[in-house]
């Protein structure tokens, strides 16, 4: 492959990359926009609870794939990476129906906890944006073998992703389960 192949195939990837991430922030504003406005609620839906359940999931088999990554084993290392990517999916499709069914849930805790799950809220949904083409272009270069890339930006993606889904497990029991 000539090396003018390689930067248009370069080229190509970063666009689908970055459409697909676009379109997910897209898919999340339009359903927020366009949601039921959230009213209190007493207790967490089915799908918000798969959706703790689906985040949950996700950032175990992300500390999983680091352990299997640091002690050599890349084949489960993959399949832990590759679990935690399709768990985030179905969290994608499974967050966006929830929220397109009750809308956003406010918050009712009072007093010290409303600034703290604020000051977790905004940085995860932040985030949760900034994530989705990192999360694609570490696994894209991962899979076609661009190691020394892929351990670069891994290094970034790694603890936001984590971030994302240990902060999202955090706002959902903040948000159902205080007083």
């Amino acid at each position: 492959m000539t090396r003018s192949a390689l930067v248009e195939e370069t080229t190509t990837v970063r666009r689908i990359i970055f459409a697909l991430s676009a379109g997910v922030v897209l898919a999340v504003l339009v359903v927020m926009a366009f949601a039921p406005s959230g009213a209190a609620s007493s207790g967490p839906s089915l799908l918000a609870r798969l959706n703790v359940m689906l985040n949950a999931s996700a950032g175990l088999f992300l500390l999983a794939g680091f352990a299997f990554v640091r002690s050599g084993n890349l084949h489960w290392h993959r399949r832990c990476m590759l679990t935690a990517f399709g768990l985030t999916s179905v969290f994608l499709v499974s967050y966006l129906l929830h929220h397109a069914q009750v809308g956003s849930v406010p918050f009712r805790g009072e007093g010290a906890w409303r600034p703290l799950y604020f000051a977790i809220l905004v940085p995860h949904i932040v985030l949760a944006g900034v994530i989705v083409p990192l999360a694609l272009f570490t696994l894209y270069r991962g899979w076609v073998g661009k190691v020394a890339a892929h351990r670069r930006i891994a290094r970034i993606t790694f603890p936001l992703w984590l971030f994302v889904s240990a902060s999202g497990v955090i706002v959902y029991a903040m948000l159902y389960y205080l007083p």
